[in-house]
């Protein structure tokens, strides 16, 4: 008969470590476990998960949780834990929302594991799902491959332990630009499937700027048979040399989105998409030329960089941008559309004279207030709609609503000044989270990237609140990673560039500041980056920081 398995590692562990002489960091290093909880406290011996294993769903609102955790074991098991409809005395993994606790809010959950049971609960369902993915990381490392190992019955042990864990701050996210390369619905599933073990909860997705247009709109087809389609790209290697090649149509349909919507609430994720205006408009502009200040046709933008081709001010402009915004407010669901607003050449409004004639009835005195008129009426008309409006911190410049929210990228100055506003903040500054940053010194050796240098310590070591007054510091929502994929042909680039520098910053969103210390989480990392090399993540290797290497494409799922 073939082995079984036992892990039995673990539990030594706790016998090696008792609570009396192990340190929260101890405790970190002994589960590896990312995002590192709040609270971790060693209680004991093992809960050994077999096929005898139950599921109960105490409370009927986590009954689909106890199917998607049967979905996760199942797979690298060989069995399905059963789901039980009664209390058992052993042997059963409980799921319950029924014992609230005001400590753990919206996200935060508690995890017990004793040798007959382990319990998760938690005010939500999402905080179920958090807890879940903690568990997910107390059992083996091979609880991650896609299929069974050799052994004819497998018995993991999981750790005696007591967790008590909430997030830091509510919005824990990761931006991907797909309006300059496009990767699909496949991949973007994918990378919503390693968000969701990192426990981060929003996508901001960027589907439109000067190179392509990626969303359908029912109401304007040409934004899509015409606004998809770039007649060239820049070559990765040199950024001024056109390819010659035709690149699209690439976009997604109003059912992709829809699809995708669902699989990301399934994650506890929302999805933020974004619409760029005033500028980054070409790829719109090229497909309705009146948009423009010029009738004058122009492409779809070819090269990188900024466009100086910007929206008008004219009435069936903002009726244009109030249309599309009707469509996408339909199809998500979140709370907050993002309106872009950064990087707005104004040279075409200056000689404008609808501009100049705005400017005149509005009283204004400087071209920057164009962009707040601009940005307002957006927002007034969001409101109508109960959406709310994210922008980049460019729109602080023209006067704004305090409803508002920042997302702060050049630097930090722009949402330490719009929290003192009074407006919430995302932090996302190009000095830590732009992920299309290099990750060494040395590039010749590394994929083609904007340039920078960014590697995963520098990412590590971000506080999101660091100059920001106390008073105002409940304002910062969150933090987010940057994908700009200009340099990102393929899905396997994406998640080199993103990974592990994208769990640093699940890491920078989740874990209280005090309890952060990066030696504690790259040694939690070489352990988890095995469950990565199950899923086949292209992350790149740690190993690498000092000597990188090229990676070679491999077909698999993330291509």
């Amino acid at each position: 008969m073939k082995s079984t398995t036992i892990l039995i590692c673990l539990s030594i562990s706790i016998i090696l470590f008792s609570p009396l002489n192990l340190t929260a960091q101890q405790a970190s290093n002994t589960y590896n476990i990312i995002p590192q909880p709040q609270k971790i406290e060693p209680i004991g011996d093992p809960f050994v998960l077999t096929s005898q294993t139950f599921i109960l769903a105490k409370t009927p609102d986590t009954e689909p949780l106890a199917k998607q955790l049967i979905d996760y074991i199942l797979p690298s098991s060989g069995f399905a834990p059963m789901i039980s409809n009664h209390e058992r005395d052993s042997s059963v993994i409980i799921l319950s929302t029924d014992n609230p606790d005001p400590i753990l809010g919206d996200e935060g959950y508690t995890l017990t594991v004793t040798p007959k049971n382990i319990t998760i609960n938690a005010n939500t369902t999402t905080g179920i799902f958090y807890g879940i993915q903690t568990f997910r990381q107390l059992m083996p490392v091979q609880a991650f491959s896609p299929s069974e190992d050799d052994d004819e019955h497998t018995h993991w042990a999981i750790p005696g332990v007591r967790i008590t864990d909430t997030p830091r701050f509510k919005y824990r996210g990761l931006m991907l630009d797909e309006a300059r390369n496009f990767h699909g619905k496949t991949f973007v599933k994918r990378l919503l499937d390693i968000m969701a073990i990192h426990k981060l909860n929003r996508l901001h997705w960027h589907l439109t700027d000067d190179q392509g247009w990626r969303i359908e709109i029912k109401r304007y087809p040409l934004l899509t048979s015409y606004g998809s389609i770039r007649a060239e790209s820049p070559f990765a290697n040199n950024r001024n040399l056109g390819n010659d090649t035709v690149y699209g149509p690439h976009f997604y349909t109003q059912q992709d989105i829809r699809e995708i919507v669902d699989y990301a609430k399934k994650r506890h994720i929302e999805i933020l998409p974004e619409i760029e205006m005033p500028g980054h408009a070409q790829a719109a502009i090229a497909s309705y030329p009146y948009l423009g200040n010029s009738m004058d046709p122009i492409p779809v933008r070819t090269t990188w960089g900024i466009s100086s081709h910007i929206f008008n001010l004219e009435e069936r402009t903002f009726l244009f941008l109030e249309n599309i915004l009707d469509e996408v407010a339909e199809l998500f669901p979140y709370q907050y559309i993002h309106i872009g607003g950064d990087e707005v050449p104004k040279n075409e409004w200056v000689n404008n004279p609808l501009a100049k004639q705005i400017m005149d009835q509005n009283g204004f005195t400087n071209i920057e207030q164009l962009q707040g008129y601009f940005v307002n009426r957006i927002e007034e008309f969001l409101l109508t709609k109960d959406k709310y409006i994210v922008g980049w911190d460019e729109i602080l410049e023209g006067g704004i609503q305090p409803s508002a929210t920042i997302m702060s990228w050049r630097g930090t100055e722009g949402g330490i000044a719009a929290a003192k506003a009074g407006h919430n903040v995302i932090m996302t500054p190009t000095t830590h989270v732009y992920l299309d940053y290099y990750q060494a010194r040395n590039t010749r050796r590394e994929p083609p990237a904007i340039g920078g240098y960014l590697p995963l310590q520098k990412v590590y070591s971000f506080n999101p609140t660091e100059g920001i007054e106390p008073d105002d510091a409940e304002r910062v929502l969150g933090v987010q990673g940057n994908i700009w994929t200009e340099y990102m042909l393929a899905p396997w680039q994406v998640e080199w560039m993103a990974f592990p520098r994208g769990i640093a910053i699940a890491e920078i969103g989740w874990s209280p500041q005090d309890n952060r210390d990066y030696t504690n989480f790259h040694d939690r990392l070489k352990t988890h980056l095995k469950r990565l090399d199950y899923m086949n993540v292209y992350y790149r290797p740690l190993d690498s920081e000092t000597e990188p290497h090229t990676p070679n494409p491999k077909p698999s799922a993330n291509q």
